[in-house]
């Protein structure tokens, strides 16, 4: 999605988006604001890092709800729901993902409320994002497109007029579950719809569903996505998951940074002074009781860690400086090298 859509703001305010102690499916609810959306710029380009589920061409990674082929058809390069054949399931399972699809309701529009180009987007096969003819059609908030289904209204409605393509752009986090099947996280997501926030980082009571509020059940961390049957022939098209890392990089393991050690005190003056690389690169250390620092190219001073007698580590950043240190006790270093990000800048006193 292109930059300016994603960060694309309503004129008017945003409601904060929590979960009032709503009824399901409430029509005195509060309806949300309708915000027309910017140009389209449909279809979206998948980046590299995709998995294609649908391209327009074949329903090869798709299946109905007992692994065989699906009734769902292919039809000017969009798949369409047909009536009856059921849910539409990817073969392949998910975590958490960054979700891209676009979706259309039938052209001319036909029916009212729930009954007028209903679909949904399942992620896991379990939490509905859902599809609707939401252009100048009323209905229960929490039901319209764009809703969380049962659970969160769209902050705002900017649903395009039925016939047009739209676009769903969801960032989707699982629920965790302990070993004992008790919830430690519940899930998450964010959706922008044709380019605008409608769903600010939600979190889901539980599984959507029509008429009650589903607890939470253990599942596997991974699920196929599901797109809904609802008798209406909604289509889809340009569909595409990025699949999200589900824990954050570790850190070094204790013990892997080098050891700070004490320099003498008499030692620290052999360090400071101004150096320079043959590129230019200026570096000027200086001295503050027992703390030495380093200013690299003007920069504010950084703090020195001694690792050895003449290597020091950067506190904060992953950067390196190597003193030159004459044989002869006392004496000056005659140079420094700086490394960083794998690159070596071998600076002489000046």
């Amino acid at each position: 999605m292109r930059l300016e859509l994603l960060f694309l703001l309503a004129a008017a305010p945003l409601a904060a988006q929590q979960s009032a102690e709503w009824k399901s499916h409430d029509m005195s609810r509060p309806r949300p604001v309708v915000v027309t959306p910017g140009a389209p710029s449909l279809p979206l380009t998948p980046p590299s890092d995709a998995v294609v589920l649908f391209d327009g061409s074949s329903l090869d990674g798709w299946s109905d709800r007992s692994g065989a082929p699906t009734k769902w058809v292919v039809r000017d390069g969009a798949i369409e729901s047909v009536a009856g054949a059921g849910f539409l399931y990817s073969r392949q399972a998910f975590g958490d993902m960054q979700l891209h699809i676009e979706w259309a309701t039938p052209l001319p529009a036909d029916g009212q409320g729930q009954d007028r180009g209903n679909s949904g987007v399942f992620l896991m096969g379990l939490y509905e994002v859902q599809v609707l003819d939401s252009y100048q059609n009323d209905t229960y908030p929490d039901g319209q497109a764009g809703a969380v289904y049962g659970q969160h209204p769209p902050l705002v409605n900017v649903s395009r007029p039925p016939g047009q393509w739209q676009s769903y752009d969801i960032v989707f986090r699982r629920p965790r579950f302990d070993s004992a099947g008790r919830v430690t996280a519940p899930a998450r997501l964010t959706v922008f719809q044709n380019g605008v926030l409608i769903q600010d980082d939600v979190t889901l009571r539980g599984p959507t569903t029509w008429l009650e509020r589903a607890p939470y059940a253990r599942h596997p961390d991974r699920l196929p996505l599901a797109l809904q049957d609802h008798g209406h022939p909604v289509r889809y098209r340009n569909i595409w998951v990025r699949e999200l890392r589900e824990a954050e990089e570790p850190g070094p393991a204790p013990g892997s940074e080098p050891p700070v050690i004490a320099l003498p005190a008499g030692q620290l003056d052999r360090y400071p002074g101004r150096f320079r690389s043959e590129g230019g690169l200026e570096i000027v250390v200086a001295r503050s009781g027992d703390t030495l620092t380093a200013s690299i190219d003007e920069g504010d001073p950084l703090e020195l860690l001694p690792n050895s007698p003449s290597s020091f580590s950067l506190r904060w950043t992953a950067g390196t400086l190597r003193f030159d240190l004459p044989a002869a006790a006392g004496s000056p270093a005659s140079g420094v090298t700086f490394t960083l990000g794998g690159v070596d800048y071998i600076c002489s006193r000046m």
